[in-house]
């Protein structure tokens, strides 16, 4: 898992300081939101030519990494 998450990218002043893919404009949450909007790997690729497969995965590493943390529910 991390070959895949070394594709992404967070630079200061780039889509202000979002987690990018490989130091494209392209950020982790866009990937994902196409892909919640039920956009296909496919289409994703079609429409963005600089995005491989890998990166698509990259996303969804990234994603699960950022939510696999214990959650305080107040009483």
């Amino acid at each position: 898992m991390s070959d895949l998450l070394s594709r992404i990218t967070i630079e200061d002043g780039k889509r202000s300081g979002r987690p990018c893919i490989r130091g494209i404009r392209i950020t982790v949450g866009d990937v994902l939101g196409w892909l919640a909007a039920g956009d296909s790997v496919e289409t994703i690729l079609e429409h963005h030519p600089d995005l491989e497969e890998d990166d698509i995965r990259a996303c969804l590493a990234y994603g699960a990494r950022e939510v696999d943390h214990p959650v305080v529910i107040a009483a």
